[in-house]
């Protein structure tokens, strides 16, 4: 197994990012499970930690596989060939989207509670989650990146599949990814302990980062505030 858990992949993540310290970063973690690789990887570069939120849109039939993602300002990404394949129909794409962007905006309002979503505009935006498997939530938060005024991309993860890998390089400026086994099958694997975090667990991290990099306000619903 090469990672241990979560935390134990966030520890080795950060070894390979320590060059970024000299940059005006902001690391985003993918709720829920990026979120603690996210917390350790803010930690060791005394960096100010935010949700990036990211909905995968699952086929009805099969949940597990993901024809697209939706993120914050309306960006989405379609897999064409997977909707081709299973046959699923415009309408039926349009009631699942409408589904996970209330969703969405239920996870925004409660893992940043009165905390403003992080001023990206000029800033390294730093997107970190527990591993790959497709790539389309990947994707997305690196287009929610780009629109929020994020002058860099960096997506690091510990794992994903050299194939989705690939393709993502071309919606970063760097990518940094600890292991690509060509046997890949799914995230979990890679770990000796994967178990789910919870919606609790994940607010808990964000306010201990916030401790140290509080924002310098109380935000107006819909404000951004940069780091103080």
């Amino acid at each position: 197994m090469p990672f241990g858990d979560r935390r134990d992949a966030g520890w080795r993540l950060a070894e390979r990012l320590r060059h970024l310290r000299d940059e005006d970063v902001v690391v985003l973690g993918l709720p829920r499970g990026g979120v603690p690789v996210a917390f350790e990887v803010a930690r060791a570069l005394d960096a100010p930690l935010d949700v990036i939120v990211v909905r995968r849109l699952g086929v009805a039939a099969h949940p597990e596989l993901g024809m697209g993602a939706i993120g914050e300002g309306d960006v989405r990404v379609i897999d064409d060939e997977v909707m081709w394949r299973t046959g699923v129909q415009p309408g039926e794409l349009a009631e699942i989207e409408r589904r996970e962007r209330g969703e969405l905006d239920r996870w925004a309002q409660l893992y940043r509670g009165n905390r403003a979503r992080m001023d990206l505009s000029g800033r390294t935006a730093l997107i970190v989650d527990d591993g790959i498997a497709s790539g389309s939530t990947a994707a997305v938060a690196c287009r929610v990146a780009r629109a929020q005024g994020a002058a860099r991309v960096v997506l690091a993860v510990p794992v994903g599949p050299p194939g989705a890998l690939k393709r993502l390089r071309e919606s970063v400026d760097e990518l940094v990814c600890l292991e690509a086994p060509e046997d890949f099958r799914e995230i979990g694997e890679r770990y000796a302990d994967f178990t789910p975090v919870s919606e609790a667990g994940v607010v808990e991290l964000l306010d201990l980062v916030s401790q140290a990099h509080p924002a310098a306000r109380r935000a107006e619903p819909g404000e951004t505030v940069r780091d103080a």
